[in-house]
């Protein structure tokens, strides 16, 4: 070999060792391995980091402190007008869609009714997979209040969500694939359910459950995230005393109830089916707990108290379960006034000096500043018109008014129990300083049922052929109240609205708000709307079609910030009543600047005539009106009045489905879609009642020429 030669190959030896190596190549956006590697990112280190960017919406409320407030700022009061749609995706659901998505890098995950989770791809609008959990649907009847779900959380690869009969289920990430799966009820002889998202703290996956309203115990219980295991479960209120209490919190509790009546057999309430928050440093989370089983007090717990731990706040040990502190919002709940809303954690300077706190507005009316580090009462102010209570002393107990306990006749208590606010969203931004909550009025009367008894069918108590437990009747006489719907702006320290926007109805959606100073809302009648955050003043909206319930989500892809909703009219509001003119089928809606999709045809409401001609005795009218509110009112609303919400309005079915009621009660073709069948609880008899009110009710309140 020549000298040169030598040289020459030395020299690109050199060469070639000096060039840098290739980088791998990275995996395509949406591909199953991008996927894997950005959601086994999501843990409490991921979470908290993200909290202070605001680039992805890892956790149904955005952050461990559920504050629904996004860093993110691309979006501005000045360039909001130009927002415009990107994609809409069809979640091919017909009841309601209360789900706010999270996102991690692009990478949506929503669930639709039916707790059908859906996995989006953010860049294209695209499907990548779908479980169904295959819920019974011929069990739907089992919760008060819609097959709905809101959410799921994820953590380490894997995607959590509660399935609406009580199973938790981990999916992985990447394909939908069923990882492992929980049971989490305690008896299924009671009707439990799952609406609520969970949350993972700490690498435990925790998930409450609804059912107050049958006659369940409530509950909380957190698995291991990686394999599904139990780690602890913290019941809310007390079981049996002869069988011994779980922990000393629940000896404690015992003597606020009246033993004489055997609360346990009714299950005594204070499900914890939503609302959660976690403080990382102060190493607590904090649950809301909800109504007492039965509503009326003087049938669960007749000689009173306080009954705990209904409608509180509670904070647990989150490594062990173990109750730290409460504040009991409504002591001796006797309105349905859960204390389920969801609630924020904020650091604020009230009286000079620096708090760390929770807001909370539930159902009952009242905002609350709570020290979160005790349980410490602050401050309470009514956010809404109320005559329960005049207010809170300086102990944080409520004053009742005369009305508050009326039992022997109608009374019109406000909030009723759809809540001032219900679990719709709010959220708070701390630059403003204000809270920015969906609130409400849908007037309502209750007198307690003397003769209550624990799942006994009682006419003219709701739904109590299918399992409820109230304890009372339900606009026995009719309400004087006025329906609204508003979204309020409130300064938790001044304790005062700063400034308020009426909508046209109740049941309007949840909050999201960013550092540009923005505040978006979905409304009842079918708008999605960005207001400023500072004053109110409306900025841009759009039609969505139906009705939205949901709260929005804002995150950032490749640079873009987006702004998502799924949108699907329902709730136990929206069963019966509606205020659109259009339906669809549940939708997600993405938009970002400059966005020009066109947005899915949606159809008209076609409204059929009143019903008539079907044949029925007029004595059978009184007992039908019986039969019909035990069985039928929560869905269908009143025949001819209400127009219908995502379950049909029977005033405006055809004959022949009157006609021949008994195919559709008995084993009918509706089971598939939820409706209960009634073999067993209704009898052939019931029938010609249930069309008498049917019809007459119909013949009533038809136009006289």
């Amino acid at each position: 070999m020549h000298l040169d030669s030598a040289s020459r190959i030395a020299a690109a030896l050199a060469v070639a060792l000096a060039w840098p190596l290739s980088a791998p190549a990275q995996p395509a956006k949406g591909s199953p391995e991008h996927i894997q590697a950005a959601v086994a990112k999501v843990d409490g280190r991921f979470i908290r980091a993200n909290a202070a960017t605001g680039r992805d919406w890892p956790s149904y409320g955005l952050d461990y402190a559920e504050t629904r407030h996004s860093k993110l700022a691309q979006l501005t009061t000045d360039n909001v007008k130009d927002l415009g749609l990107v994609w809409s995706y069809d979640l091919e659901s017909t009841r309601g869609v209360e789900a706010t998505p999270v996102v991690v890098d692009g990478i949506m995950y929503v669930t639709a009714s039916w707790s059908v989770v859906h996995a989006i791809d953010v860049r294209t609008g695209k499907r990548l997979w779908v479980f169904d959990p295959q819920v019974d649907k011929s069990k739907g009847y089992r919760g008060c209040c819609d097959v709905v779900n809101r959410g799921v959380a994820v953590w380490r690869g894997l995607v959590f969500v509660g399935a609406y009969d009580g199973r938790l289920i981990a999916l992985d990430a990447a394909t939908g694939r069923k990882v492992w799966e929980q049971d989490t009820i305690i008896d299924h002889k009671f009707s439990y359910t799952i609406t609520g998202a969970p949350r993972v703290f700490k690498g435990k996956v925790i998930i409450g459950n609804g059912g107050a309203e049958f006659g369940v115990r409530g509950y909380i219980t957190a698995y291991d995230a990686a394999t599904g295991k139990q780690a602890w479960r913290w019941f809310t209120v007390p079981g049996d005393p002869a069988k011994g209490f779980e922990n000393d919190a629940m000896a404690k509790a015992a003597k606020t109830w009246d033993a004489s009546v055997k609360w346990w057999e009714a299950g005594g309430g204070g499900t914890v089916w939503d609302t959660m928050a976690f403080d990382p440093e102060l190493n607590l989370m904090y649950i809301g707990t909800g109504n007492g089983s039965p509503w009326a007090q003087a049938k669960r717990s007749p000689k009173g108290g306080d009954n705990l731990y209904l409608a509180s706040i509670v904070a647990l040990n989150p490594d062990t379960g173990k109750y730290v502190w409460h504040y009991q919002q409504t002591p001796g709940d006797n309105w349905d006034f859960t204390s389920t809303q969801p609630m924020i954690l904020a650091d604020l300077k009230i009286g000079g000096k620096p708090r760390k706190v929770i807001l909370h507005a539930p159902k009952n009316g009242f905002f609350f500043v709570i020290d979160r580090t005790n349980g410490r009462f602050i401050s309470a102010r009514n956010f809404v018109e109320v005559n329960w209570a005049k207010g809170y002393d300086k102990n944080g107990r409520p004053i009742e008014t005369e009305i508050a306990r009326v039992v022997d006749r109608p009374r019109e208590i406000t909030p009723t129990p759809f809540g001032a606010r219900n679990w719709h969203s709010m959220s708070f931004n701390p630059a403003t300083g204000l809270a920015y909550m969906p609130v409400q009025n849908v007037p309502f009367t209750l007198m307690d049922n003397k003769n209550w008894k624990f799942n006994a069918s009682s006419p003219l108590e709701p739904h109590s052929n299918l399992g409820w437990n109230v304890g009372m009747f339900a606009n026995a006489e009719p309400p004087k109240s006025q329906p609204y719907g508003r979204l309020v702006a409130w300064d938790p320290v001044a304790q005062q609205a700063k400034w308020t926007v009426e909508h046209v109805s109740p049941w309007n959606g949840g909050t999201l708000s960013t550092a540009g100073n923005l505040v978006f809302q979905g409304t009842a009648d079918g708008r999605f709307i960005a207001f400023d955050a500072r004053d109110g003043k409306k900025l841009w909206e759009t039609a969505t079609g139906t009705g939205v319930v949901a709260a929005p989500a804002t995150y950032e892809v490749d640079g873009q910030q987006y702004v998502s909703i799924a949108v699907g009219w329902g709730g136990v509001y929206g069963l019966a009543a509606r205020h659109t003119e259009r339906k669809g089928p549940g939708t997600v809606y993405t938009f970002a600047l400059g966005g020009k999709a066109q947005p899915p045809a949606f159809v008209e409401y076609k409204l059929a005539a009143l019903l008539q001609g079907v044949l029925y005795d007029k004595k059978d009218y009184d007992a039908g009106t019986a039969l019909y509110v035990s069985n039928c009112a929560f869905c269908h609303g009143v025949p001819g009045v209400d127009r219908g919400g995502n379950i049909p309005n029977l005033g405006y079915s055809a004959t022949e489905v009157i006609a021949n009621l008994d195919k559709w009660l008995f084993n009918g073709p509706a089971t598939k879609n939820g409706m209960p069948d009634f073999t067993g609880k209704l009898q052939p008899a019931d029938v010609p009642k249930l069309q008498a009110f049917i019809q007459g009710t119909a013949d009533a309140i038809r136009p006289k020429n």
